[in-house]
């Protein structure tokens, strides 16, 4: 091989393997930017990201994000300022679970008063409370439209419990559903205290028969506490009385509702009038077909009340339907549970209806003239209680505290979340001991069965006192009526054991 045959083979090899080489880095580089192309970024914030592209942001976050909610920003704002006035050692966390996110406008609306509820007990347990230790941080965890990823957001608080966040509760837990239940079965299970808003079904609870959520504790009463309360207002003929309900098996507070209404209700004549709601029951689906033929059957009856089992778009329905009923002559009272409260500000609602004599009436959880009008009862609250309450949602109004954005009270959503939170707050300072400033996880959930007598919680909503399960004994039940305007005005308080506790408020030996 001459000289210059060989500078000419090798010119070509050295050429052919630079064009390799910068072949292969173009296609690196090429793969490398279509990585960053076509994956998506996750995250949401810190704590927060989403499951997959496009989905909402699932977390826990104590710093402000909103989870892309408009609505809630201001009072996410408002807990961001407030955790951080905080020192790391000193304070103990609550997380708040709710579905932030969810689209339905009833849910949104309660999850916001929710969370301002939940933040003005925050801000007096750290401020009004003479320096009582450990300061409380509060963080907003997100179980998703519907709760239904609650799984990502339980694990992430599962991991607070160690420093720095030292988590010691969760509170909200606000809708009686599979996902919920779920959600408080691997909480209580993993030793985390949680304290339920506004959960009322039975078979999310503790009871005399059985503790599979130990360490839950509740702030509302049970359905079957509000059907007694319902029952005890309203003296109820049972053979002049019909119940219409959900078939719907997966919903907790429907399920539990009907078999209350039905034990109230036993040697009633008429047999229940059915229908099944959609699986997302704040989907209208086809049941107005179903209660525009059900308004036929009632008027075939002599009833004159109707317990309604069910949610409340389902509720605003059969109203609907029932305002175009063909006896228009006749009376009829509809008595139903907590979820009506949602009525007060439902578009779809034909308020028409309400003033062909229908009267809706139902058990709330709480309500602002429960205790300031009337002359409400010596025991079981009181409007002092309540005044705490609304002096600081006053000042929230503000710069001081606040702003957190407007606030309704008519629903009972914001009250209740208060007293919840105030009383996650009364059994992690119960549980720290002398010469501590945190209390151990497993000892905030064995002082649920001391909240009674002198130690009950003075709550804006009525006296919590706890039975050995968890549950409020004899809690006060407001009775509130929709009327043809949509304003729900309170008529009276109710209680399960037919009148106020007494003054020792203690629960009877079987509760």
């Amino acid at each position: 091989m001459n000289n210059r045959f060989r500078e000419i083979f090798w010119f070509t090899r050295l050429r052919r393997l630079l064009t390799s080489v910068l072949a292969l880095a173009l296609l690196a580089a090429a793969g490398i930017g279509a990585y960053i192309v076509y994956t998506p970024d996750l995250r949401c914030a810190k704590g927060v990201e989403r499951p997959e592209k496009g989905a909402e942001c699932i977390g826990v976050s104590g710093e402000g994000y909103d989870f892309g909610v408009p609505a809630l920003h201001a009072v996410a704002q408002a807990v961001a300022r407030e955790n951080r006035t905080l020192k790391t050692g000193e304070y103990a966390t609550v997380a708040l679970l709710l579905p932030l996110t969810s689209t339905d406008s009833g849910t949104a609306t309660k999850v916001l008063n929710e969370v301002q509820g939940a933040f003005l007990e925050q801000y007096r347990a750290n401020h009004d409370n003479n320096g009582q230790v450990p300061k409380i941080r509060l963080v907003l965890a997100n179980s998703g439209r519907g709760s239904e990823q609650w799984r990502p957001t339980v694990d992430r608080i599962k991991s607070m419990t160690g420093a720095p966040d030292n988590l010691r509760a969760v509170s909200g837990i606000a809708i009686s559903s599979p996902s919920t239940k779920a959600a408080v079965k691997e909480l209580t299970a993993s030793h985390i205290p949680v304290i339920g808003t506004t959960i009322t079904a039975d078979d999310i609870a503790n009871s005399p028969s059985g503790d599979p959520y130990p360490g839950l504790a509740r702030v509302s009463p049970t359905n079957r506490d509000e059907a007694r309360a319902l029952a005890q207002f309203g003296k109820v003929d049972a053979k002049k009385a019909l119940i219409v309900q959900d078939t719907r098996t997966s919903d907790y507070y429907t399920s539990t509702l009907k078999a209350a209404f039905s034990t109230l209700l036993k040697g009633a004549p008429y047999a229940p009038n059915l229908f099944t709601s959609p699986s997302d029951s704040t989907q209208d689906g086809t049941t107005a077909n179903t209660f525009d033929q059900m308004k036929f059957l009632i008027c075939d009856t002599r009833a004159d009340t109707i317990f309604f089992a069910g949610r409340h778009t389902q509720l605003r329905q059969f109203i609907n339907a029932l305002g175009s009923r063909g006896c228009q002559d006749r009376s009829f009272t509809i008595l139903t549970g907590d979820e009506a409260s949602y009525l007060g500000r439902d578009a779809k609602l034909d308020k028409s209806a309400l003033a062909k004599k229908i009267t809706v009436r139902y058990a709330s959880l709480a309500h602002p003239d429960a205790w300031t009008t009337g002359t409400p009862p010596k025991t079981g609250g009181s409007a002092a209680d309540y005044k705490t309450f609304t002096d600081l949602l006053a000042k929230a109004a503000g710069k001081d505290i606040g702003p957190i954005g407007p606030s309704q009270l008519a629903d009972g959503q914001a009250i209740v979340a208060y007293d919840a939170m105030t009383l996650a707050v009364h059994g992690i300072r119960k549980a720290t001991v002398k010469g501590r400033t945190l209390p151990e996880l497993a000892d905030v959930g064995t002082q649920w069965t001391l909240v009674k007598g002198q130690l009950r919680i003075y709550g804006a909503s009525g006296w919590i006192c706890l039975d050995n399960h968890g549950n409020p004994y004899n809690k006060a039940v407001p009775i509130v009526e929709l009327t043809p305007q949509g304003t729900q005005r309170f008529v009276k308080i109710a209680w399960p054991e037919g009148k106020p506790p007494a003054q020792a408020c203690l629960p009877p030996a079987v509760s």
